[in-house]
């Protein structure tokens, strides 16, 4: 007598029931390039089966290096489905830290469009792991490369017979080195699956929805719409480079329902000289992540792009909360409460749980957390604390507290909190208060040294164009602050450091006054 299987269904499991079902229907679109669910999926099979004919398959690491293309969402996607782990590389790296992270994944393939030859080149020797035949070209003909065409030719479209668990690598995401040296965050195909479906519940996926992302496909934060979309079925718009201009065209000719952007984008879209020329009534969820909006901006977002706004936080090692758009008026300061799937708690910096209202390190527990830091077991004990019934809580680096409801505030990042004269200041608070100023388009707040209370608060302005002195902005903003809050001095800079997701990278703001 047969059994009834213990049907689990993947996620290359479901994008083929996708295809099979919906064949012509559009999956991805990039520029003037559409594929539909069926094409894409024949694809992903064609590079997957490529891949396991070269003895590639569980815990074998490939890294990618492409920009926003079509053919780069099928080929991190086709690794997944060869059950290999895939390791999407930041394009922004030098030729010495894309060596660093593609030894440090142990990757045995690297598959690199053209722009990013030159530099593989200077450190090709150097990539110990991958056997000459494994260097693939994308999109390019070079010695010493596979072409991509060789590559997958005489491969069957049929997905390969391959096997998939919960507890297998599905990605490593090297994180934005906003602290430190990237580290390798590894990712299951539970903790994907989960960020799939709670997410496309969170923020009502469905098939017939057309996501658009707006930053690099390397980004975690991207597959925020990547993820979701294609777990229900509709289509993903990918932008092949974010512009106020091309954003707001795309949104209304493609009739975006989804997207999602950093407060950056938010900022320079908003100041767009033809923003409000633009249809943008098909938009059902755009989402705010990387760093919190500032109160002006978020004002001004609701008003005048969307009413439905998801404001998010979280960190890529595992865990998030949402703030839905019918929460921004009686808590417009919070970050909602956890996203599905997960729980949060305030812990001291003895790794005692606080009850609600105190203030301490924000720490989350829940299927979408992080497997560990690969190879850093060091680092991967240091970001876990257990809770009183035994649960491994990861250490978010940010400071906060939930209110009697249970909603979460963000107070600021822990290692970026001021302490002038024995009193703790948050930067946060005070870009909160400049970011109101006229004059001011963003603002960034860090601690400088100061030769009596220990280092003070100081500001760095990007301004409008009309600004041409920082002392009446400071003069201003003073007026507002308290007196351990007050700055004790400003400059204008064209821009900020940042990462992938828009976050300023305020380590490097910080060093030129603090390394002497």
């Amino acid at each position: 007598m047969s059994s009834i299987d213990d049907a689990q269904v993947f996620l290359p499991e479901l994008w083929a029931t996708h295809a099979k079902f919906n064949p012509n229907k559009e999956a991805i679109i990039c520029g003037d390039e559409r594929r539909s669910w069926g094409d894409f999926d024949s694809n992903m099979s064609r590079i997957a089966n490529a891949l396991v004919s070269r003895g590639i398959g569980r815990g074998d690491k490939v890294a990618v290096l492409m920009s926003n293309k079509v053919e780069a969402l099928e080929i991190i996607f086709g690794v997944v489905r060869a059950s290999a782990c895939v390791v999407p590389l930041s394009g922004l790296l030098t030729a010495e830290q894309m060596s660093t992270l593609i030894n440090d994944c142990d990757a045995v393939m690297l598959i690199a469009a053209a722009a990013y030859r030159e530099r593989i080149g200077q450190v090709y020797k150097e990539l110990c792991n991958i056997p000459e035949l494994n260097f693939i070209a994308a999109d390019f003909s070079a010695p010493g490369w596979t072409d991509f065409q060789t590559f997958i030719a005489g491969t069957s479209d049929l997905a390969p017979d391959v096997d998939f668990r919960q507890d297998d690598d599905f990605n490593i995401i090297y994180s934005s080195g906003t602290t430190g040296l990237p580290k390798g965050i590894v990712q299951t195909h539970r903790a994907r699956q989960h960020w799939s479906f709670s997410n496309a519940i969170e923020m009502g996926f469905s098939s017939s929805s057309r996501a658009m992302t707006t930053t690099a496909l390397y980004s975690n934060g991207t597959w925020l719409m990547v993820l979701p979309v294609l777990f229900a079925g509709g289509t993903l718009v990918v932008l092949p480079e974010f512009s106020p201009a091309a954003f707001l065209k795309t949104v209304e000719h493609e009739n975006i329902t989804h997207t999602f952007m950093v407060p950056t984008q938010f900022i320079v879209t908003l100041d767009y000289q033809e923003f409000d020329t633009f249809n943008l009534s098909s938009l059902q969820a755009v989402l705010c992540a990387g760093s919190p909006l500032r109160p002006d901006t978020k004002e001004e977002v609701l008003r005048r792009l969307t009413p439905n706004l998801y404001a998010l936080y979280g960190y890529s090692e595992g865990f998030a909360s949402m703030s839905k758009p019918h929460m921004h008026a009686g808590k417009p300061d919070s970050v909602g409460i956890p996203v599905l799937g997960f729980d949060v708690k305030i812990f001291d910096d003895d790794g005692n749980e606080l009850d609600r209202g105190h203030v301490g390190e924000i720490c989350g527990y829940g299927a979408g957390m992080m497997k560990c830091y690969y190879k850093r077991d060091d680092l991967t004990q240091e970001m876990i604390v257990m809770d009183s019934s035994g649960r491994s809580f990861l250490r978010s680096g940010d400071i906060g507290k939930m209110d009697e409801e249970g909603h979460l505030y963000i107070l600021d990042r822990k290692k970026d909190m001021i302490i002038s004269g024995g009193f703790n200041v948050f930067p946060a608070d005070i870009e909160a208060i400049i970011g109101e100023h006229p004059d001011v388009l963003d603002v960034t707040v860090i601690g400088v040294p100061h030769e009596k209370w220990g280092e003070s608060p100081y500001a760095l302005i990007i301004a409008s164009d009309s600004a041409t002195e920082t002392s009446p902005i400071v003069h201003w903003s003073n007026e507002k602050l308290s007196k351990t809050q007050r700055i004790i001095g400003a400059e204008f800079v064209d821009e900020f450091p940042r990462n992938a997701l828009g976050k300023v990278l305020k380590r490097e703001l910080r060093d030129p006054f603090w390394i002497k």
